[in-house]
């Protein structure tokens, strides 16, 4: 594979690793259930650790507790089950400081990897098991195998790279080191899409000695700079891509200008108005609050968008309760103030209907110019568009979208299929992004204008009530502007969070419900499944209703909603959940979503642990919806430290964002991207909580790069074809 001249990065993705030497059949099969098939795979397969054996622990140096790399012989293996079937295997090893025991769990090839007389470096926690000291489940770099083989004699007593070695695979960490080592040397020297200048500029060190250090370093120094290297090489490839397809739909979009006024924004709450004033000034003078700063902020932002021809594209970010559909709908009424109509995309039908109601009641009273009424004027109008309707309301819904006289129209994602049309679409709200990708917005977009007989792009505002970090929304949404509401309107109480593990704190618990629903109040219990499971151990809502109904919560008026439930059925139990008809609603999660009950002040969550923390954060949104105290009772003993510090974490705070940092620090970037495009994901390296200043630098140079069509952009598209398929490489490269 070597060269003279520099290599292009995608070219390794052309070579199997097939054609390395020393991999065979079997071992290429084995390399590809780990996810490595060709070359770039194995170079971009980084270490997980960095041990340097200069530095290596005597054991008689090593005291209990002590995290440290000791180098020693195997002198005895065994292997055996537990009592519990998990495979156990016992090592008993030596260095010149005395012996000590290796134990691993669930990790039967150790027994064949680790044979008597194999040299290898133990990295791990020194701890001490009936008077014997012990390592458990160690990090292992074979550096002699049991037949005297050396893998590396050059590099024996210098800095190992410590890859995570897959039992299952049969490959060992000194194995993928020797794979990786053949690679880079045969692979030479790789094109650098970054000039020297650029590299200067950002302190990045040259891509091929980037590689070559963070997999073969000299020295524990070399790795820093290395990782920087390559942590924004992936970044960059990340927000090029976001600004590729931010250049390709400005490009083809036909936008509209909505020439709102700031000044509509000062009006204070029972201000004089005129029928000549603005919808969005009357509408603030008739409204119970002002809006927060946040708000205010948030809306000139929009309000800037919505004046220009370049159709907005603006993700708003909220926590529970922060106002966002306030936002949203003033949006809308700027629009409609323009002679266009708006509609708000929702996930769930109980969703939908739950917006039309509430949009109807904020609305009242406001009037709209229509010079096809009688008088020139008519009462805003707010539709709903569901799968529930029946043949003729739904035909009267369509006909009044398609003549203009429906100016909102509340929908699930049937409200832009093939029979819905427009006399002209101004704005498309997405409620709840986190449900909607990069794809859908885009086909979204695209429907608007084709089902709008104006033939004008929608300005798009998305809305998500799951706070993101800032970084993170950069990554995820960087296709979208982004504005945060970041503080919570006035009289807003915070929620009181609390755990209960010991029957006497469940007793509390239910008799905390009951005190509620005694002062007029009511109460949700959430449960994980809907009926029981013979494979998860876990509260179900069937069972549970019945339960809390003969038992603790007997004499209340207890519901039950699922998702398994017809969609009447599930409106049926709301309604009577909202006029006070049920005190008690045990639910499973399909309540997390936009379920806003103001009498509702205390929830409790079943099984909490096996919630993830924004899904908690979510669920706990449920109450909290008043100017009254309210609670969330966390049920279940936490089964892991993670699990503990979800529970700790909430019980703590009440503040998304807070919240949000935490969950990309237990949970990592992967779950966060694992639905951010299609195609694979390039961050292997990147943190997206210590990387914070490299996202910032990569995104200024990405935008650079594409604004200025730089040569280097060429060769980094050429790498994006990596991570992208096909249909999305076409559009996106294309002159």
């Amino acid at each position: 594979m070597s060269d003279a001249s520099p290599r292009p990065l995608r070219e390794l993705g052309d070579v199997s690793v097939a054609k390395l030497r020393h991999i065979g059949e079997k071992r290429t099969t084995a390399l590809a259930s780990m996810g490595i098939e060709n070359v770039f795979d194995l170079i971009t397969y980084y270490p997980r650790l960095h041990v340097d054996r200069t530095r290596r622990a005597e054991l008689s140096e090593l005291s209990v507790g002590d995290t440290a790399a000791v180098l020693g012989e195997v002198t005895k293996v065994s292997a055996r089950r537990t009592r519990q079937g998990r495979a156990l295997v016992e090592v008993s090893v030596s260095d010149d400081g005395g012996s000590f025991r290796v134990v691993f769990f669930n990790q039967a090839w150790r027994e064949r990897q680790l044979g008597v007389g194999t040299q290898a470096l133990f990295f791990g926690t020194l701890g001490e098991y009936r008077g014997t000291r012990q390592m458990t489940n160690p990090l292992v770099d074979v550096i002699v195998g049991p037949s005297g083989e050396e893998r590396d004699p050059s590099r024996v007593g210098r800095v190992v790279s410590i890859y995570p070695a897959s039992g299952k695979a049969g490959l060992t960490s000194w194995e993928l080191g020797g794979f990786i080592e053949e690679s880079l040397r045969r692979a030479g020297p790789l094109l650098d899409p970054l000039d020297a200048a650029t590299r200067t500029r950002y302190e990045l060190i040259d891509r091929t000695a980037a590689y070559f250090q963070i997999h073969l370093p000299r020295e524990l120094a070399d790795v820093a700079p290395a990782r920087r290297r390559l942590v924004f090489d992936e970044l960059l490839r990340l927000q090029v891509l976001i600004a590729l397809r931010r250049r390709h739909l400005e490009r083809l979009a036909r936008g509209v200008a909505h020439p709102v006024s700031l000044e509509d924004l000062d009006v204070r709450p029972g201000a004089p108005t005129r029928a000549s004033d603005s919808l969005v000034k009357r509408f603030l003078a008739q409204h119970e609050f002002a809006p927060t700063s946040a708000q205010r902020r948030v809306l000139e932002e929009i309000f800037t968008d919505l004046a220009g021809t370049v159709p907005m594209n603006r993700l708003l970010q909220g926590d529970v309760g922060s106002g966002k559909t306030l936002v949203s709908l003033v949006a809308l009424l700027g629009v409609i103030d323009q002679g266009r109509q708006g509609a708000i995309l929702v996930p769930t039908e109980v969703l939908a209907e739950q917006h039309v109601a509430a949009l109807r009641r904020d609305v009242e009273g406001l009037v709209v110019t229509d010079e096809r009424v009688l008088g020139g004027a008519r009462p805003l109008n707010v539709a709903l568009l569901s799968g529930r309707l029946r043949a003729k309301e739904r035909q009267q819904v369509l006909a009044g979208v398609a003549s203009g006289s429906v100016d909102v129209v509340v929908g699930t994602h049937a409200l832009l299929s093939d029979d819905v049309r427009f006399r002209a679409l101004g704005l498309l709200v997405i409620d709840e992004q986190h449900r909607f990708g990069v794809e859908q917005r885009a086909t979204l977009r695209d429907e608007g204008r084709e089902r709008s007989d104006e033939g004008r792009d929608p300005d798009l505002l998305v809305m998500t009530a799951t706070p993101i970090p800032r970084t993170a929304a950069m990554v995820l949404f960087g296709d979208l502007d982004l504005s945060v509401i970041d503080e919570m309107p006035a009289g807003r109480r915070a929620i009181e969070t609390r755990t209960a593990t010991t029957s006497s704190e469940v007793q509390r618990c239910w008799q905390h419900v009951r005190d509620e629903v005694g002062a007029g109040r009511r109460a949700f219990v959430v449960c994980a499944l809907v009926e029981g499971s013979e494979r998860i151990e876990a509260t179900n809502a069937v069972d549970e209703r019945t339960r809390l109904a003969l038992n603790e919560l007997r004499g209340l008026s207890v519901g039950l909603l699922h998702g398994q439930m017809k969609s009447d059925e599930k409106e049926a139990v709301m309604a009577s959940f909202r006029s006070g008809e049920l005190d008690v609603l045990v639910a499973t999660v399909v309540i997390e979503v936009g379920v806003d009950v103001p009498d509702a002040t205390v929830i409790v969550i079943e099984d909490a642990w096996r919630f993830g923390l924004a899904q908690l954060h979510q669920l706990r949104g449920r109450v909290g919806r008043s100017d009254r105290q309210s609670y969330c009772y966390l049920l279940g003993d936490a089964p892991s430290d993670e699990a503990a510090r979800r529970l700790d974490a909430l019980v703590h705070s009440n503040d998304g964002f807070a919240l949000a940092e935490i969950d990309l620090e237990l949970r990592g970037e992967g779950t966060l991207l694992g639905a951010r495009q299609q195609g694979r994901s390039d961050l292997r390296l990147a943190d997206l909580r210590r990387d914070e200043a490299l996202v910032h630098d990569a995104q200024d140079l990405a935008r650079a790069m594409v604004a200025e069509n730089s040569v280097a952009l060429a060769t980094i598209e050429d790498e994006l074809r990596l991570f992208v398929d096909e249909v999305e490489a076409t559009y996106l490269f294309k002159s």
